[in-house]
């Protein structure tokens, strides 16, 4: 018989937890419906497949007892179902992405071009925007070949640090906001390339302001080269990122710029000018 670990305590100590406890007071909050949110975020963080009441409660932070009734919430609606213990994501989900995607200029515009720069350079082209220190991707036009160990997708997550979008995003942010991230932000080395020293980052960061682009060599994964722009607002704020991924073994890294910098350029500016309509 399997011994039975200790209930962890009620008391909400995650990342989304402590958001919600933030805004204790405001009176416009809706702390159920956040916790609600946080639930459905939490089938995204690995391990993948679902997860037990217990297993949530963790990721989220969230006591046992609230992820519970997020739960049994969302079985009624029909965004989420059991299995003996485990939960699951029903397919109704995707319809909360699919209204923002329909809904949103950027993504509404964008697919044309990411189609139209994979096919001119033969790579797959992709837009991501920053999401609490990570990217999140949007939109993507694939290649037959996977670049990457992992499957990349639309809601798709990595780190912004050590990618070429996220250093285009970060490059461009306040100093106010970019400082606290690198402040919080734990460098992982995913390779001997990643650079996990805050000082050489920094730099980096504002190597990337001074050219336009983000060039990015095998750092989140050996094999891995990728280069980013930044896709502009009507306001010239910078509002999301392009890029070109390729594997390393395939084109050469001074011919990254070369090759795929004019095209990326050109698709971003014209996505721009229909976000200034």
């Amino acid at each position: 018989m399997r011994p039975r670990t200790a209930r962890p305590p009620e008391r909400a100590e995650g990342k989304d937890a402590q958001e919600t406890e933030s805004f204790a007071g405001d009176p416009d909050f809706m702390a159920s419906l956040a916790r609600g949110l946080s639930v459905i975020r939490a089938f995204a963080a690995p391990p993948h497949g679902g997860g037990t009441i217990a297993e949530l409660s963790l990721r989220t932070g969230i006591p046992r007892s609230a992820v519970r009734r997020c739960l049994l919430t969302l079985a009624r609606l029909g965004y989420v179902a059991a299995e003996g213990r485990r939960w699951s994501l029903r397919p109704k989900v995707l319809s909360l992405g699919a209204a923002y995607a329909s809904s949103a200029t950027l993504t509404t515009a964008a697919q044309r071009y990411l189609d139209q720069v994979s096919a001119m350079v033969r790579e797959s082209c992709s837009l991501s925007v920053l999401d609490e220190g990570e990217i999140l991707y949007l939109l993507r036009s694939a290649t037959a070949a996977r670049i990457m160990s992992v499957d990349l997708r639309p809601g798709s997550r990595l780190p912004a640090y050590c990618t070429s979008m996220g250093r285009v995003l970060l490059a461009h942010l306040p100093a106010a906001e970019l400082r606290p991230y690198l402040q919080r932000t734990r460098l992982v080395a995913y390779t001997e390339r990643t650079i996990t020293n805050r000082e050489r980052l920094s730099q980096a960061l504002e190597a990337v302001r001074r050219s336009g682009f983000a060039l990015v060599d095998q750092e989140l994964e050996l094999g891995l080269r990728s280069i980013a722009v930044p896709v502009h607002d009507a306001g010239g704020r910078v509002v999301a990122a392009m890029n070109v991924g390729t594997q390393a073994a395939r084109v050469p890294l001074r011919e990254m710029e070369k090759r795929f910098l004019s095209p990326l350029k050109a698709a971003s500016a014209e996505l721009g000018l229909l976000l200034h309509g």
